[in-house]
């Protein structure tokens, strides 16, 4: 065989090897980002997710998470996802209204029945319909909904009806739709990010928060703040949410795989939410807190003529209204 023979096979072989692994060894590296601790089940199921998306794919989808707001508070995770700066993002619903309002109808005080009513709503065409709203709004891709929990007022003191609430310092995430529960309560909404409401408690600048009990957990806001309020107040939803910068780029069959693994992640993660509610106010009573069940009725009463108060930050139509009050 001839020196140039040779050569000419090298270059043969080298031509046919670029052309098999090119396209299964080029990667795309994306960044997944939230605010939750890496104990809680969005952020385990947030890893899951990107494990499996890079299992399934083969390797070419390499998806880093970022937990804890290392990346931004939600607002900014909101906005970067705009700019291309995250590729993938867990926000709260009501984030998500800042941008498309009538997504956020399920973020108001007493909206929700229970968590039965929650999944008949996540499984609901008025969903889908809201969503495909958001998608065509904003380009991106709203790929999943995960139960956050029932959220439950924390404080240093008893409350048992609204009336207890009256000039109360209540931290809420900064996002309009809270400012309905705040005042059917007579409360004073501050608005503060979520990595700094434990040192807002420690140092007295609030006299109470509210969020789930697994959040309340993780975050251990409980370490200074003495009552757990069972309000149930709000039965909260977050969304996955895929940049449009990443989604336009995936084929009909990657757009699937990403949509199917992200909404398996978030049933996932409900479940475990679900589970870690039930037994979480009896593991609040062996830390020592003090567990109020208030007059929930009294509270529902307060809250239900807002529902439609665009002042307070409702975005939605009557008969979105109607439509999720019909959900069985």
């Amino acid at each position: 065989m001839s020196v140039r023979t040779c050569y000419l096979r090298l270059i043969g072989a080298a031509i046919i090897a670029l052309v098999i692994s090119g396209p299964a060894s080029a990667q795309t590296k994306l960044k997944w980002a939230h605010v939750y601790e890496v104990t809680e089940p969005y952020h385990t199921e947030a890893l899951w997710a990107a494990s499996e998306i890079r299992k399934r794919t083969n390797g070419k989808f390499d998806i880093t998470v970022f937990p804890a707001s290392q990346l931004g508070n939600e607002n900014q995770l909101n906005e970067g996802l705009g700019l291309g700066a995250v590729d993938i993002v867990y926000v709260g619903i009501n984030f998500v209204a800042a941008t498309y309002k009538p997504l956020g109808i399920t973020g108001a005080p007493f909206m929700l029945r229970d968590l039965n009513h929650w999944k008949a709503y996540r499984d609901s065409k008025l969903f889908s319909d809201l969503v495909q709203g958001y998608d065509e709004q904003t380009r991106n891709k709203i790929a999943a909904l995960t139960y956050y929990g029932q959220r439950h007022v924390t404080a240093s003191r008893p409350i048992r009806k609204p009336e207890d609430m009256k000039g109360m310092k209540l931290r809420v995430p900064p996002a309009p739709l809270f400012l309905m529960f705040t005042k059917s309560v007579g409360a004073d909404a501050t608005p503060i990010a979520f990595s700094d409401v434990y040192n807002a408690l420690q140092q007295g600048l609030v006299d109470g928060q509210e969020n789930p009990l697994p959040t309340i957990m993780a975050k251990k806001f409980y370490e200074v703040q003495s009552h757990i309020v069972l309000t149930g107040h709000i039965t909260e939803s977050m969304v996955t949410v895929v940049g449009s910068h990443v989604w336009n780029k995936l084929t009909p069959d990657e757009q699937k795989l990403f949509a199917d693994t992200l909404k398996e992640a978030a049933s996932r993660a409900t479940e475990a939410i679900e589970a870690s509610e039930r037994i979480l106010a009896g593991e609040f009573r062996k830390l020592g807190k003090t567990v109020v069940e208030p007059d929930r009725e009294a509270f529902r009463k307060a809250a239900i003529p807002l529902h439609n108060d665009e002042s307070v930050g409702a975005g939605w139509t009557r008969a979105q209204y109607d439509e999720l009050q019909a959900l069985k």
